[in-house]
């Protein structure tokens, strides 16, 4: 007989979650919030919104009406604020139910957007640095509403009473914290200032704070609006101003500062240039408040990667922040506000480079390699900044605008290396040579002609410095055939052949040629010689026949190459082509492998021992 389901399988009951407050305190102590200092910002932020709820109820109530009042004195921390209020059905469903938020009630969801808080947990930060929480509120929903009491412990228990409407004559809440001993760093009176400060300095709504001293008077938390808030008598006076705060923001003084305004996400705030070079892809942090809270000191994800020349402090009202109100949650509107400062910056280096030269240079001078960077992706900025852009040439640091007009084709190198190796070979030769080893300067050579259209860009290769070299003539390449023998026999060792050439300056006795290609090939010749006899060793073997080898080349016009080649002793012969390649080696400012470096030493002790046994 088949049982019906309800008898084959019983009614399952219906469980309540247990949780277990320490624990949660613990995680979010460890994995939410990156510090317990956040107690005071999640209590301010509750604030804000209760205030905010509030004038939701009285529109027409001023401004300054209602405020938040913070007290700490060393035994207690309390802050008080004249907003909404809350029930004794809010405290019973809000307060006592852990993860639930007033501010998602039905009855003010239309308000949702003007909240700071979304997630309702924010009241537990308060367990970071104390072992009780005591929260009085009186309700401005209800005129004769009495004031309810909640205290909750860190065991997970919580009491409710209620009061007379005495015990907190006007709406609103207080919530009062005991520290605990050990959070003393977080909860003295001067720390708490500082941290309402640091939190709170651009709330729209009055703070101030009271740490009990007998004076018995409050200081404002935020006594000045933001300082883009404020109408000021001239352009050049809000531009003083507007740097001003940067300095104070950052403690640097801003190369140049942006005005950053987005309506459409309610942003406001500025950029500052920053006023000394920073590594490319270094990352700052930008200081974000959303709505007046400071969110985070550290939102990277603000600004696209290419910007890390300008540090941002912006107020936005449609950003989302994450559930420990620390960072920002990436949505569609974030991408879109993203891209829209990347539109500021680019409009602002469009205008320095439009109307103010000097402002522009400077600029350059320190970012250069950050608006390279922004170049190679940006077509609008490659055309407006490539020809202002400083580049490292065999004609000393120059634009790319004037290194065109003296070169009719511009030669790039691949690397810093053989930059080095030809610079002053090929400066003499006459040819225009630019160093494209540094991080996008190739790339950016080779897009000239999209700005110079009768601009010719070529690749520097071996053959293409060895053709401007002039020959020697016949006669002097016979008289020193016998030495050049002998060094290719010495520096077979290194894939090097050795050439007799003419060329200036007449001081440099030799010029090593280095390709990649000849790199690579040694490499795989010592593998070859490691493999030898094998199948590896054979197909390596003749990859070698075919790949280029460096050249080492010799400079007829230089006194001490004259001599050498004249040398008919074999042993010197080798000793002084071993010093020539280790010096050429070493005017190439590229690492020396092991052999070289060893090369060299050898090469110096053989030569100072024949200089010694010619002289006694």
């Amino acid at each position: 007989m088949t049982l019906p389901d309800s008898a084959a399988h019983p009614a399952a009951t219906d469980r309540t979650f247990q949780v277990d407050l320490r624990g949660l305190v613990d995680l979010l102590s460890h994995h939410l919030y990156s510090s317990p200092r956040v107690y005071l910002r999640e209590l301010l932020q509750n604030a804000v919104d209760a205030l905010t709820a509030r004038h939701g109820l009285q529109p027409a109530a001023p401004a300054g009406e209602f405020g938040i009042r913070l007290y700490a004195d060393g035994s207690v921390v309390r802050v008080e604020d004249d907003g909404v209020g809350l029930t004794e059905a809010d405290v019973h469903t809000f307060l006592a139910t852990i993860g639930r938020s007033s501010k998602r009630a039905d009855r003010i969801a239309e308000q949702r957007a003007d909240f700071i808080g979304q997630f309702g947990i924010g009241l537990l930060s308060c367990f970071l640095v104390a072992d009780e929480i005591h929260v009085l509120s009186r309700s401005a929903r209800t005129p004769d509403a009495p004031a309810v009491e909640w205290r909750g412990r860190g065991d997970g228990s919580y009491s409710v009473r209620t009061l007379p409407a005495s015990a907190r004559p006007r709406p609103g809440t207080t919530v009062t914290l005991t520290p605990r001993a050990d959070a003393a760093e977080w909860t003295r009176p001067g720390q708490v200032h500082a941290l309402s400060r640091h939190f709170g300095s651009l709330l729209r709504h009055p703070v101030t704070f009271d740490d009990g001293s007998a004076s018995g008077l409050a200081v404002p938390v935020n006594p000045e609006p933001a300082p883009w808030a404020i109408t000021h008598p001239t352009p050049g006076a809000r531009a003083r101003a507007l740097a001003a705060y940067g300095e104070e923001v950052f403690g640097f003084t801003p190369l140049d500062t942006i005005e950053l305004d987005l309506p459409a996400v309610g942003l406001k705030g500025i950029a500052c240039i920053l006023p000394e070079a920073v590594p490319a892809g270094r990352r700052h942090g930008h200081r974000v408040h959303v709505k007046g809270m400071l969110l985070s000191e550290q939102a990277e994800e603000i600004l696209p990667d290419w910007a890390f020349f300008v540090r941002c402090v912006v107020d936005a009202e449609s950003l989302r922040p994450t559930a420990s109100r620390e960072a920002l949650y990436e949505d569609d509107t974030l991408a879109a506000v993203r891209d829209a400062l990347a539109e500021r910056l680019r409009a602002w280096i469009a205008r320095a480079a439009a109307g103010d030269p000097d402002l522009l240079a400077r600029f350059l001078q320190v970012h250069h390699l950050a608006v390279k960077s922004l170049a190679v992706h940006d077509d609008e900025i490659l055309r407006m900044l490539l020809p202002w852009l400083p580049f490292e040439t065999t004609d000393g640091h120059a634009t790319l605008d004037e290194f065109a007009r003296t070169h009719r084709t511009v030669l790039v190198t691949s690397s810093v290396e053989e930059f080095r190796q030809v610079a002053a070979i090929a400066s003499a030769a006459g040819l225009g040579v630019v160093n494209g080893g540094y991080t996008y300067d190739r790339e950016l050579v080779h897009r000239l002609p999209e700005i110079r259209p009768g601009a010719t860009v070529a690749d520097l290769d071996p053959e293409t410095l060895t053709a401007h070299l002039d020959p020697v003539d016949r006669e002097t390449e016979l008289a020193a055939a016998a030495y050049l023998g002998q060094a290719r026999d010495a520096l077979a060792v290194f894939d090097c052949d050795v050439a007799l050439r003419t060329f200036q300056p007449a001081s440099a006795p030799a010029l090593l040629v280095d390709s990649r290609e000849a790199r690579h090939e040694r490499t795989r010749s010592q593998l070859a010689r490691e493999q030898e006899g094998g199948l590896w060793g054979d197909i390596l073997g003749a990859l070698r026949q075919e790949a280029p080898r460096a050249q080492l080349i010799l400079n007829q016009l230089n006194p001490l190459v004259r001599t050498a080649v004249t040398i008919e002793e074999p042993e010197l012969a080798r000793t002084s082509a071993e010093a020539l390649y280790g010096q050429a080696a070493m005017l190439s400012r590229r690492p020396l492998r092991p052999a070289e470096s060893s090369l060299i030493n050898r090469s110096f002790l053989d030569l100072l021992a024949h200089a010694l046994r010619k002289d006694s």
